[in-house]
């Protein structure tokens, strides 16, 4: 592990065996733990929930902050007693012991979590929403510690390899960043796979889509993604006749020729609302017919 500042196993934890049907790896690049608190730009009216603690590395880093509460959700039963040994103390500090995607999330306005890899995407439509439902009252930061691919899909900018419906959902939802990468040598044991810490700050309700717009863009994403070699002629093929399909196209500054991943989130959501027009004109016209 050279040139990897270590933190140190607390004692509470040092006969608890890495299960991997948790997908258990644990950070201990002090390092990283410190930029991840850091990118949390914590204070003292900042209530924090953070989803998988494990053995404690990053609960302690959080609890040198100048936070005002920490709520932390543990699935592992076998870790949740050595948690609250270690950190009972601090009248800041809860734990909760069980499922993140089925318990009540204790309130907060910033989460910091280790994401375990296998619950990536049903984790962030909790955490996040979804672009069509997005949560009510939003989560003001979000530092997560991801795999590395999910991290440059949920980045990546339009005519990247990485780029996806993932990336155009996201990006419509939130401000998203890279905090650090995060090798394999910095867990203990170390996962076969690169991760990176990333930060998302959803966006307030006045700069969210309205809802008919946000099942355009949802009905568009699924059908283009779904073949994403295809050109969008192919894939949009049906929805509106072959010159309103042009029109629309040019009205949002892409055309019939590129591919989905070539479509920046904005051209979707262009796309999404010249769809709504035509079809509500189509209808009307129907209508008078």
């Amino acid at each position: 592990m050279t040139g990897v500042a270590r933190c140190r196993v607390s004692a509470e934890f040092s006969t608890h065996r890495t299960r991997k049907r948790f997908g258990q790896h644990w950070l201990v690049d002090q390092k990283v733990l410190s930029q991840i608190v850091a990118a949390a730009a914590l204070d003292p009216g900042d209530s924090v929930l953070e989803v998988g603690p494990g053995r404690g590395a990053l609960t302690a880093e959080l609890l040198a902050s100048p936070l005002g509460s920490l709520h932390a959700i543990e699935l592992d039963r076998d870790l949740v007693s050595g948690l609250q040994r270690r950190f009972a103390a601090d009248a800041r500090f809860s734990l909760l012991s069980g499922d993140v995607l089925k318990l009540e999330l204790p309130p907060a306005n910033k989460v910091v979590a280790n994401i375990p890899y296998n619950i990536t995407g049903p984790l962030l439509e909790r955490l996040v929403g979804r672009l069509d439902r997005p949560l009510a009252e939003p989560y003001r930061r979000l530092v997560l510690l991801v795999q590395r691919e999910v991290g440059e899909r949920i980045r990546a900018r339009a005519g990247s390899s990485s780029f996806s419906a993932l990336s155009v959902r996201m990006q419509l939802l939130c401000r998203c960043s890279l905090v650090c990468p995060v090798p394999p040598r910095c867990f203990d044991p170390p996962p076969k796979v690169h991760s990176e810490v990333i930060a998302l700050e959803p966006l307030p309700p006045q700069e969210r889509l309205d809802p008919l717009l946000a099942r355009s863009v949802e009905l568009l994403l699924r059908r283009t993604f779904v073949a994403r070699r295809k050109m969008l002629r192919n894939t949009l093929a049906g929805l509106l006749s072959e010159p309103q399909l042009h029109e629309l196209a040019a009205a949002a500054g892409v055309t019939l020729q590129q591919r989905p991943q070539e479509v920046p989130p904005s051209a979707w959501v262009a796309l999404a609302a010249g769809l709504n027009r035509a079809q509500q004109r189509d209808a009307g016209a129907g209508a008078d017919g």
